[in-house]
């Protein structure tokens, strides 16, 4: 790995080198422009790894709705509920959390609904192809994607209407169609579904994942291990990067860390309402798979995602910040409610968890730094880092070459807050 000398000087800088950070680094490259990604070494245990491997064009509702704020205090408290806090964070996450609780009203809630389908809108093209690109093609499926209905209150409760209004194409299932679908679905399981034809994912989030580092090295992008602490710019009109007794300068900075991009985010003059939502899975290896298409139990809040070779569970979220250890609970919640739809599923065979980048309005924030374009942020997709990572790069993209974005960004600059 080369490792270039203190103070020396990169055209664009990229700091992290997750799906989002290596996806923009392979698109200014092919620019012609010269990277070097900067990020810590890679242990595997970043939300590129961890996630549902669905490309989730259906996705268009933020976090917050006027339903979760209602169901608050019985979500908080629930031990199987799919969301969760960290009592010793609950202090420090009340500014975020009063966010986050404006942002469920209605009128609200449509606003960032419209936001997030605007950016949802080009995914799947953007994905066919870098996958195509990066010789990932095979692992994309076309197979759609379930909401199952657990029970009839599940089934009446659903209303797509503000999906369709944005473009989302749904069916209702009934129990007999969905069992044509998904003949390994326990017969007693599920009143109905409603079925997202239009989804793909991803037979194995790693596998593509490796082709696109594999496609940035061969596109002559710079690594660089190591964790960027400061930010500043200089007098020279340059960003001056440091990280432990390491400093280097760069003339563009794309801030890509994720759910690390707070405090880099704040010394360049932004300050954001990030926060980390930790993601947990647990895996079973299984040579016979009991579905051939994701499914989400809607009323559980995680996914079942059939991946190579294993069916893979994952998802709820933790609020809780970034340092704190793994909460077995959590993993004992995804077990618990993975075996109430399949009850002869073997022992887990790998737990995984890892940190999600989360704003509470559930928007990204995409756009130059309000204190000049010489940093530009691309981060807080929270659940979307997967789907949203080729749309990112090609808006970051454009404003490092000054083009005007196909889609209007005002929505996720950094200075809405």
């Amino acid at each position: 790995m080369t490792r270039p000398t203190p103070a020396e000087t990169f055209e664009i800088a990229v700091i992290g080198a997750g799906i989002v950070g290596l996806s923009i680094a392979l698109r200014l490259a092919d620019q012609g422009h010269q990277v070097t990604v900067i990020a810590p070494p890679d242990d595997e245990s970043g939300a590129s790894y961890g996630n549902a491997g669905v490309i989730a064009d259906y996705a268009v509702m933020p976090v917050g709705t006027p339903d979760v704020l209602r169901n608050l205090p019985a979500l908080l408290f629930d031990r199987d509920s799919p969301l969760a806090i960290r009592k010793a964070s609950i202090l420090t996450l009340a500014p975020w959390l009063l966010r986050f609780a404006r942002e469920c009203l209605p009128a609200r809630m449509r606003a960032n609904a419209q936001a997030i389908a605007a950016l949802l809108a080009p995914t799947p093209a953007a994905w066919r192809t870098l996958a195509h690109h990066i010789g990932g093609a095979h692992l994309l499926k076309p197979q759609g994607s379930l909401y199952l209905f657990e029970t009839q209150k599940d089934q009446r409760g659903a209303d797509f209407a503000l999906q369709r209004s944005l473009g989302v194409t749904v069916d209702c299932l009934s129990r007999a169609e969905l069992g044509q679908l998904e003949p390994g679905l326990p017969a007693h399981v599920g009143h109905g579904a409603a079925f997202f034809p239009n989804t793909v994912t991803l037979h194995d989030p790693r596998a593509m994942l490796q082709l696109l580092r594999a496609a940035v090295d061969a596109a002559g992008v710079q690594h660089i291990e190591a964790r960027v602490t400061g930010l500043a710019r200089d007098a020279q009109g340059h960003v001056t990067l440091t990280g432990a007794q390491t400093r280097w300068h760069a003339r563009k900075v794309v801030l890509a860390a994720g759910a690390w991009s707070r405090n880099l985010a704040r010394q360049a003059g932004d300050k954001v309402p990030l926060d980390t939502e930790r993601g947990y899975h647990l895996e079973y290896d299984m040579a016979a798979l009991p579905l051939t298409r994701q499914m989400t139990p809607v009323s559980r809040g995680f996914y079942f995602c059939p991946m190579a070779g294993r069916l893979r569970v994952a998802g709820t979220v933790e609020l809780g910040g970034l340092n704190a250890p793994a909460a077995p609970n959590r993993w004992a919640v995804l077990e618990r409610g993975a075996r109430a739809i399949f009850p002869d599923l073997p022992a887990p065979d790998r737990h995984w968890q890892g940190c999600r980048p989360s704003l509470p309005d559930s928007r990204p924030v995409i756009g130059a730094s309000q204190r000049g374009a010489d940093v530009i942020h691309a981060y807080g997709h929270g659940h979307l880092g997967l789907t949203l990572a080729p749309v990112t790069a090609q808006i970051v993209a454009d404003l490092i070459a000054a083009r005007p974005p196909a889609l209007d960004i005002a929505p996720y600059r950094p200075g809405r807050f």
